[in-house]
């Protein structure tokens, strides 16, 4: 059901088996990872038939080289057009052994890769890395989500450094969403002022109030293409912040981030519950509250009332 909402709501496309998939499912105990690639595939195909454009499908890749590569295998054999790479796991490897590692997942599929913010998971890649990440020819898209804006430039430098035009940028800062979206990244390189921008999200935010978000996007590149930002653009930028920081936790960390993006959905009617596979993924304290207080001082950004008229629907469907 969560695909259909998601397809309904406007969403451009879906990742699978990333963080809000959840990544317990690659624990051989739990034997969920082929069965929600092949599952997200049914409803995929199922939304594309009703849709002028398609659905850009990536899949979740994770773990050292050999379990890299047995995931984009899987990913790609599942119909994904492209691989969301994460290199948490090689965190002591140099940025050769990263790279190298990468070019072998490459041979599989195309590559998006991921700036994951060390808080979590990742571990710092520098301007040296993503410099010679953005040489291997099958990446066409990076996720940014470092959650910091120095690391953000270091990735969208290197890209310009590149000269390359065909690698698009996606904000996965769940803390400055908006701003991402609208900002020019202008940098003077050997060849000139090149000048690149963030053109769309991979956020674990928009797992929520999926059609407000589909809306901001598209109020994003208006302001682009109109080179007029509004004030009310700006604080829309604050107020989806503060929305974040309740259904990411930011309070504890990010403790309770996939809890808490379980939680909305549960209370839209989405899912029955807001557990997860990993019985220590739960709410924090105080976690429910801040989503009260969210829900109540941004209802525009909501999406119940479509939600409301439409759940049963898709229950059927």
């Amino acid at each position: 059901m969560l695909t259909r909402y998601y397809a309904a709501a406007g969403a451009g496309g879906l990742a699978v088996g990333v963080h809000t998939t959840q990544f317990a499912i690659r624990d051989p105990r739990i034997g969920l990872f082929e069965p929600v690639l092949a599952l997200a595939r049914e409803e995929m195909d199922r939304a594309d038939r009703g849709r002028e454009a398609p659905l850009v499908r990536i899949g979740g890749i994770c773990g050292a080289t050999a379990q890299a590569l047995a995931e984009a295998s899987a990913v790609a054999d599942h119909g994904c057009h492209a691989g969301l790479l994460s290199l948490a796991a090689l965190s002591q490897a140099t940025d050769t052994e990263l790279i190298v590692h990468c070019e072998h997942v490459a041979e599989r599929l195309p590559l998006v890769g991921f700036y994951l913010q060390p808080l979590v998971g990742g571990r710092p890649l520098g301007y040296s890395f993503w410099r010679r990440f953005v040489e291997i020819p099958q990446v066409v898209a990076i996720k940014i989500a470092p959650f910091n804006r120095y690391q953000t430039l270091d990735v969208v430098r290197a890209l310009a450094d590149s000269g390359r035009d065909d690698v698009a940028l996606y904000t996965g800062n769940d803390d400055t969403i908006v701003n991402d979206l609208i900002t020019p990244f202008r940098f003077r390189t050997e060849t000139g002022i090149v000048e690149r921008r963030i053109v769309g999200g991979l956020l674990g935010h928009w797992a929520v109030w999926t059609r407000g978000a589909a809306r901001l996007l598209a109020d994003c590149h208006a302001a682009v293409a109109s080179g007029h930002v509004s004030v009310a653009l700006l604080r829309t930028a604050a107020e989806v912040t503060d929305a974040n920081a309740a259904f990411f936790d930011a309070a504890n960390g990010f403790v309770g981030c996939i809890a808490g993006i379980n939680e909305v959905l549960r209370r839209q009617g989405l899912l029955t519950s807001a557990r997860c596979l990993d019985p220590h993924d739960t709410l924090s304290p105080h976690q429910a509250e801040a989503i009260d207080r969210v829900c109540r001082a941004y209802p525009e950004m909501s999406d119940d009332d479509f939600v409301a008229a439409h759940l049963d629907e898709w229950l059927r469907a």
